[in-house]
C-alpha cells in the first residue's frame, strides 16, 4: 500500500489521530487511538522483555522530563545541538539544508538508479542479479560516485560548521524550494532544536528549563545511583523508554517526524578499550531483534555515520525501508567517556567505576558507553508499514473477493481476539457471546461485536490485525463448541469454549518472537 493509504488506515481504524484536530490541528503532533495505543503498548513490552527482562546485567529506570539547565550545558545540547536552517523568501517555507541536499540525491540521482535496476529486471526475468548489476554498470557506478561525492561534502562542511559552503552547494546543484519552486533562498544559520520553559519562581537566564531532546542524560546522571543500589558490575546497561522534544524544522512525513516523540534507549556500561567488541555485538542482536518480528531482511539494512557526533567514535544506523525510502530507525552509538566525564566536569562529583578486575589491585575509571536508541514512534509506523497489506481471499460463497489485513506479529496485535455472536437479534446468541467474551477478557485484549454480517465483521478484525474470531453460532448452544478463525491462514476449527483460552495463548505469546 502507498503512503497516503497508509495514514489513511490509521486514522479510519483508531491508531493515529491528528492532535487538536476540531482546532484544525497542531503540526507535526499526533494522538494515538484505542487500537494505536495498544500496538505502541505492545512494541514497548517487547523491547523491555528483550532488555531488561532477559538481561541480568541491564536495569531500567525511568527519569524525569526536567532536568537542571547544567545537564544540556555538560552535554553539548546548549552549544552544539543546531541544525542548518534557510528560508525561502518566496515560499516563506523554512527548511533543513541538509535534508534538501540529501532528497536532491535521492530524488534526481537515486531515482534514476532504480530505474536502471527495473528496467535491467524486467530484461534479464529470474536470471537478474541486483547487486552484480549495481556494482559492474558503469552509469550506476558513475551516479552513485555522485552521490557520495556530494554527501562527502555536505558532511564535511556540517562537521566545520561550514554554512556558507553548505548554502554554495544549495546553489550550486540548483535546489529549488518543493513548495514553489523558486531558488530564492536566505543564508545557511544554525538553529538550535531545543524547547525552552522557565521555572515557575524564577525569572529570566537563571530560571530557564529545558524540555529534555534526548532520554539519554537522566541515565547518564544516574549512573552511580543506580549501580550502587542494584550493585551492577561492568559491564551492565540502564534501559529507559520516555517522551523528548525537539523543535524540528521540519517536521514530516507523519510520525516519522515529529516534535514530540518516544524512545526506547539503553546505555551500556563498558570498559575503555572493549568498545569496539561491544559496537560489533550490539549492531547483531539490534538487527537480530527487528529480523525477529518476521520483517524481510531485505527491508532492513546498517547505514554508517560519516560525519559523527562529537561524542562518538564510532556510529551506525539500522534504516528500514519505509513508503517513502530507506529512514533511520534505530542508532547503535560507541559514545566514549563523553558524557560521564563532561558531568564530572560541571558538576565536581565524581562519576567513576572501580573495576577490582583492572590492574593488580583494582583500577577507578570513567567507563566507556555503547548505546542503543529506537525510536519507539518510528517503529510503530515501521510496523504498520510492514504489515498492512490487500489480498485477495475467497469470500463465505466461494468467490474472491480483496481483504485490507493487518499482518501484525500476533503477539503485537492490538486485540487479541474477537468474539461475535452469529447473529445480533438471538438473544441466546448474545448472551452466551458475552459470556466468552467475559471470561477471556480476563486474559487478553478482547472485542466483543454483534453490527452487520458475520463476514464483514471478519474484515473489521482483520483491517486491524486482530489474530483470532470466535464465533457463537447456534450449535454453540447445543454442544458448547465454536469457530475459531485463524487472520493469516482463514482456517476455522470447531473446538469446545474450554479450548479456546489455551489456542490464544499460545499463538499471541511474546514468547514466540524470541523462539
Amino acid at each position: 500500500m502507498d503512503f497516503k493509504q497508509l495514514v489513511a488506515h490509521c486514522k479510519e481504524y483508531g491508531f493515529i489521530f491528528q492532535s487538536s484536530e476540531i482546532y484544525d490541528g497542531l503540526a507535526a503532533t499526533y494522538d494515538y487511538g484505542p487500537n494505536g495505543v495498544e500496538l505502541k503498548n505492545n512494541i514497548k513490552k517487547y523491547w523491555w522483555m528483550s532488555m531488561v527482562q532477559m538481561h541480568e546485567n541491564i536495569v531500567g529506570l525511568d527519569a524525569a522530563i526536567f532536568m537542571h539547565p547544567k545537564t544540556w550545558k555538560a552535554s553539548g545540547h546548549v552549544d552544539a545541538f543546531n541544525d542548518p536552517m534557510l528560508d525561502n523568501k518566496d515560499s516563506k517555507k523554512r527548511y533543513r539544508a541538509d535534508q534538501l541536499i540529501e532528497n536532491y540525491c535521492e530524488k534526481k540521482i537515486e531515482s534514476k538508479i532504480k530505474k536502471d535496476v527495473e528496467k535491467a529486471r524486467k530484461r534479464f526475468g529470474e536470471a537478474f542479479d541486483e547487486q552484480e548489476f549495481r556494482s559492474t554498470n558503469q552509469r550506476i557506478l558513475d551516479r552513485q560516485a555522485k552521490i557520495d561525492d556530494i554527501l562527502k561534502r555536505m558532511n564535511e562542511h556540517m562537521r566545520n560548521d561550514d554554512m556558507e559552503s553548505l548554502g554554495a552547494m544549495i546553489t550550486e546543484l540548483e535546489i529549488a524550494c518543493p513548495e514553489s519552486g523558486s531558488r530564492n533562498w536566505t543564508e545557511v544559520r544554525q538553529f538550535n532544536l531545543m524547547f525552552s520553559t522557565q521555572l515557575g519562581n524564577i525569572a529570566g537566564e537563571e530560571g530557564k528549563l529545558y524540555l529534555r531532546p534526548e532520554t539519554a542524560q537522566g541515565i547518564f546522571v544516574n549512573f552511580l545511583n543506580v549501580q550502587k543500589t542494584t550493585r551492577q558490575k561492568i559491564p551492565f546497561g540502564i534501559a529507559q523508554i520516555g517522551k523528548a522534544f525537539r523543535n524540528e524544522i521540519v517536521a514530516r512525513q507523519f510520525i516519522f517526524r515529529m516534535r514530540e516523540f518516544e524512545q526506547m534507549e539503553m546505555q551500556f556500561f563498558i570498559q575503555p578499550g572493549t568498545q569496539k567488541k561491544w559496537y560489533d555485538y550490539w549492531k547483531e542482536t539490534r538487527l537480530n531483534w527487528h529480523k525477529a518480528l518476521g520483517t524481510d531482511p531485505a527491508k532492513l539494512r546498517y547505514h554508517d555515520h560519516d560525519n559523527l557526533a562529537h561524542y562518538a567514535d564510532a556510529a551506525t544506523d539500522i534504516e528500514f525501508e519505509f513508503p517513502f525510502g530507506f529512514r533511520e530507525l534505530e542508532g547503535i552509538h560507541s559514545r566514549t567517556d563523553f558524557d560521564l566525564n563532561e558531568h564530572q566536569k560541571l558538576s565536581g562529583k565524581k562519576l567513576q567505576y572501580f573495576d577490582p578486575e583492572m590492574g593488580e589491585k583494582g583500577e577507578n575509571y570513567v567507563p566507556y558507553v555503547l548505546e542503543t536508541s529506537i525510536g519507539c514512534d518510528r517503529m510503530f509506523l515501521a510496523m504498520m508499514a510492514n504489515a498492512l497489506q490487500e489480498e485477495t481471499v475467497p469470500d463465505a460463497s466461494g468467490k474472491d473477493s480483496t481483504r485490507t489485513v493487518l499482518k501484525l506479529p500476533f503477539a503485537l496485535a492490538p486485540v487479541k481476539v474477537a468474539v461475535l455472536p452469529l447473529l445480533k437479534n438471538k438473544e441466546a446468541l448474545t448472551t452466551k457471546a458475552r459470556e466468552v467474551f467475559k471470561k477471556l477478557s480476563l486474559d487478553f485484549n478482547c472485542q466483543y461485536d454483534e453490527k452487520d454480517a458475520i463476514g464483514r465483521r471478519y474484515r473489521r478484525q482483520d483491517a486491524i490485525g486482530t489474530p483470532y474470531c470466535v464465533t457463537i453460532d447456534f450449535d454453540t448452544l447445543e454442544d458448547d463448541t465454536v469457530t475459531v478463525r485463524d487472520r493469516d491462514t482463514l482456517e476455522q476449527q470447531r473446538v469446545h469454549i474450554s479450548e479456546v483460552e489455551a489456542i490464544v495463548r499460545k499463538g499471541v505469546d511474546m514468547k514466540n518472537l524470541f523462539a
